[in-house]
């Protein structure tokens, strides 16, 4: 923020109900009036970040962006049994994937373990936590109810000598995991179960990938986090609903201790949720350990290492985070407004070719044998500016299975015998036939081309209902296509009466083998995207290879979400 130039808050167009907070924390008398709106993402690094995060990062960092502030990336890395550097590594690179960047103000909870045990210390020494031998079962019997308090743990009033002995011992690697706790002393009869002496840290081997061996005592996120926010300067610690209920044990923490650079805000806003999915990491994980899926960037899952390889753009997670809104009460949202997003977004921007998924030759009797032109085909007709590509054409094209019918359905207007079909901007053919095997099997279907109308153009100004997208045999590339759909067959494979893993979708994925490209995808580099004339919006898998190309189908051509 220019100190030269005083900021007015109200310059800031209003997007939800966050902004207006701000807006009036920042205003004369505010309480941060006159700082810099500074936020943070504080993922926890024990898994890889999937869609409902996406929405968090665009809150945290777009909200810096819009009130000229800044927005750090700390790693929450305060339980090392379920942490990685792998998933440090895979953050990072999903944040930068959707566009953001929080220069040099990257950070670890680990940075600050030395300064959390001596405020925790601090809080000793004010008789305001104690160390505990209660077993976390013994805890979860005596914490009471909604309208009974909690027993006093009968550690409760062990002098703060005492407990500031114990618990350097306990750092010292003293007392084996879960023998002592350090415990808040706030209010056993609490309606808030928060509040009712929650455990501040605990006794935990486990090496760290960042501290190893040096720490065998870890805090609890709940105290952490209002620390590190604090430390770090944050005016504004926006996070998911659930915290809710957390919120008065943040400002206690802060309320409470001396020294500390800032007092931030706790804001709270609804999770994502949507159908045909799920997103707790512990069930995301299991789908990866367990192999119904690939791995976590499978393109069925709704990781954005997942997503990303299933062809979706950073604009179009972007849009459909902007779009949703955000507010303070949680709702479950289309998949499909996901995927017409994405579709949006493809629509402008994909290179068309042609495509053919379950091919069967069209060979065209009359066009000479040998012969072979080209015809000049638009890469995209949203963006005049990218040009055209030249397709070769010739005797033998492969056409799609679907585009054939010996005997027509009502008002089928493609390939069938007798009927004219136009060949997208090449010519236009008449059906005069098929051959099969001694088993009925398509082997090919036949029709004579009319040499007056290349382009695609009837000469006399006959009236062409279909048109089809075809493949020159003789230049086409074969390739793999996998068609993804949602992963889960019931719309709420959370809900609690369900295991998730009994309704996974058998036609989730759908391989094909065999499929012939347009020769214009050689040489092409992942993650180009396609839309398949007719098909639908396809990308390159990272696992293709020049002698083996892989193609994933991003989404359908058309939407199904309804408004």
């Amino acid at each position: 923020m220019d100190s030269t130039t005083p900021f007015d808050p109200d310059r800031i167009e209003t997007t939800h109900f966050i902004d207006e907070i701000i807006k009036e924390d920042l205003r004369e008398g505010g309480r941060t009036a006159g700082k810099q709106v500074h936020t943070r993402f504080p993922p926890e690094p024990n898994g890889y970040l999937h869609i409902g995060h996406a929405k968090a990062i665009v809150i945290d960092f777009g909200t810096a962006e819009r009130f000229s502030g800044l927005c750090n990336l700390r790693m929450d890395d305060t339980n090392p049994s379920k942490e990685d550097v792998e998933y440090v590594d895979s953050i990072r690179e999903d944040i930068r994937w959707l566009g953001y960047d929080w220069g040099d103000r990257f950070y670890y909870a680990s940075d600050y373990f030395p300064e959390m045990y001596e405020l925790a210390c601090q809080l000793i020494r004010k008789g305001l936590a104690y160390v505990c031998a209660l077993t976390a079962e013994q805890m979860r019997e005596t914490r009471g109810t909604l309208p009974t308090p909690a027993t006093p743990s009968p550690w409760r009033d062990r002098p703060a000598a005492e407990s500031l002995d114990l618990f350097a011992r306990m750092k010292a690697g003293e007392f084996p995991d879960g023998a002592l706790t350090l415990r808040a002393r706030i209010d056993l009869a609490s309606g808030n179960f928060n509040m009712r002496d929650p455990v501040l840290y605990r006794i935990l081997r486990a090496r760290h990938h960042r501290t190893g061996d040096q720490w065998c005592i870890y805090p609890m996120y709940d105290y952490a986090h209002p620390i590190e926010d604090a430390l770090e300067g944050i005016t504004h610690s926006l996070c998911s609903l659930e915290f809710e209920d957390h919120r008065p044990l943040y400002d206690w923490v802060i309320d409470n201790l001396d020294g500390l650079p800032s007092r931030p805000r706790q804001i709270e806003f609804a999770r994502l949720g949507i159908n045909y999915t799920v997103m707790s990491k512990r069930k995301l994980r299991l789908l990866v350990e367990t192999g119904r899926v690939s791995g976590w960037d499978d393109p069925r899952m709704p990781t954005l290492c997942g997503l990303r390889r299933r062809g979706y753009t950073p604009a179009s997670i972007r849009s459909f985070i902007e779009r949703i809104g955000v507010s303070k009460v949680n709702s479950t949202v289309d998949f499909a407004f996901l995927e017409h997003c994405l579709r949006e977004d493809l629509n402008q921007n994909a290179r068309r070719i042609m495509g053919v998924l379950h091919p069967v030759k069209l060979v065209i009797t009359n066009y000479p044998e040998g012969k072979s032109e080209t015809f000049a085909v638009e890469n995209n007709p949203e963006q005049p500016q990218d040009g055209t590509r030249e397709v070769t054409f010739s005797r033998t094209l492969w056409i799609d299975a679907d585009d054939f019918m010996e005997e027509p359905a009502k008002k089928y207007f493609r390939l069938f015998p007798g009927n004219e079909v136009r060949l997208k901007t090449a010519y236009i053919v008449r059906c005069t036939g098929c051959r099969r095997d001694a088993n009925g099997n398509l082997l090919e279907v036949t029709a004579e081309y009319d040499p007056e109308s290349r382009g695609g153009n009837a000469p006399d100004g006959r009236r062409i209902k279909g048109t089809i997208h075809w493949v020159d045999a003789q230049t086409a590339v074969e390739a793999e296509v996998r068609l993804y759909d949602n992963l889960f067959n019931v719309a709420d494979p959370d809900a609690a009466e369900r295991n998730f893993l009994d309704h996974l979708s058998p036609d989730s994925l759908v391989t094909l083998q065999g499929c012939k490209i347009e020769a214009a995808v050689a040489g092409m580099q992942v993650p180009a995207a396609f839309q398949f004339l007719r098909l639908g919006y396809f990308c390159l898998d990272k696992d293709s290879r020049p002698d083996r190309l892989i193609f994933n189908r991003s989404v359908s051509l058309k939407d199904s979400y309804r408004t």
